[in-house]
């Protein structure tokens, strides 16, 4: 059996970290396996040795984000300890720790920020930084629509563009809707509701307002960019594996000076007819290797929804390996 002590000297910070009736302190002792007993400020884990250097390793990367942020939520406990059990990343101390703070998102409004949850968001939110047309695929509830809409408030905050658009294909998930009543913005907003969910997570909701009636922000189907060319703006098309190959290039035509680019998309949804396609996928290929044009790949691993998302991310890509070992 080992021991190890961890100190803290900040008493809110240790309330924090424990959570409502010790829940979360709980939760780290059960998945880690290590006995854990508090001597006033100082933490004392016992167990096998391997076990408790997981143990400080999540009890640190907790304290990290609490450092960071001021909270910690139930989903980002959850997050921290299946990277300690190898389904994720628990970033490293030293370098590697900071070069992560680094990536945070400045919205310049109280003091708030959006930090990276993962090595593979941090990775996608430097690469918007250091380049004008990003690419980012992977799964739901990884972030790439998220980080984007944080890195377009931080672009418009910061004065490097005057205007963000929000655009996404209006293609239904394998459902019919048929008409849908009222004006032209009633009939698109359910399928640019998204986009505008990120945004209210990220702004208040009244400047959300604001902006739109001011026309800072602009929120658009995919179809109604055609003709247009964006200067000084920071351009987001969301959901663009439903795009195909003539959108994508109408789309990316879009761009005019001083402007920047963010396409997301999961490619384990396309819902285009099988004969089509897809301009995500095509676009990835055909323009991965421009100077100035970024790639960005996350994986299950990248996931900071409920637990069970990357669960079920898993199963789903599980059965899709097995049938194409079966077809070869």
């Amino acid at each position: 059996m080992s021991e190890a002590t961890i100190s803290f000297t900040d008493h809110d910070l240790l309330r924090t970290l424990f959570g409502a009736g010790d829940q979360y302190l709980r939760q780290v002792r059960d998945s880690v396996g290590i006995d854990v007993v508090i001597r006033g400020d100082e933490l004392r884990l016992h167990g096998e040795a391997d076990n408790i250097q997981r143990g400080l390793r999540v009890f640190q990367e907790l304290q990290q984000i609490i450092e960071r942020t001021g909270r910690l939520d139930p989903w980002e406990v959850e997050h921290v300890l299946s990277g300690s059990n190898g389904d994720g990343v628990v970033p490293p101390a030293g370098d590697a720790a900071e070069d992560d703070a680094h990536a945070s998102i400045d919205l310049f409004e109280k003091a708030k920020r959006v930090v990276p949850r993962t090595k593979g968001q941090a990775e996608y939110v430097r690469t918007i930084a250091e380049n004008d047309l990003v690419f980012s695929t992977g799964p739901a509830g990884c972030g790439k629509t998220f980080l984007a809409v944080a890195m377009a408030v931080n672009a418009l905050r910061s004065e490097q563009v005057r205007k963000i658009v929000l655009v996404r294909p209006a293609v239904e998930a394998g459902e019919k809707l048929g008409f849908l009543p009222g004006d032209m913005i009633a009939k698109v907003n359910p399928y640019l509701r998204p986009l505008l969910d990120s945004l209210n997570d990220i702004l208040d909701f009244e400047q959300v307002k604001r902006y739109m009636a001011r026309d800072v922000i602009e929120i658009v189907p995919l179809a109604f960019m055609r003709g247009r060319t964006l200067n000084s703006t920071f351009i987001i098309l969301d959901e663009a594996q439903n795009t195909t190959l003539t959108q994508m290039k109408m789309f990316l035509t879009r761009m005019g000076q001083e402007s920047k680019i963010v396409v997301t998309g999961d490619t384990t949804q396309i819902d285009l007819p099988v004969h089509v396609t897809s301009g995500l996928v095509d676009a990835v290929a055909r323009l991965g290797g421009i100077d100035g044009v970024g790639v960005v790949k996350l994986t299950g691993r990248d996931i900071v929804r409920h637990r069970l998302v990357r669960e079920v991310v898993r199963a789903y890509d599980d059965q899709a390996g097995e049938r194409k070992s079966r077809r070869k």
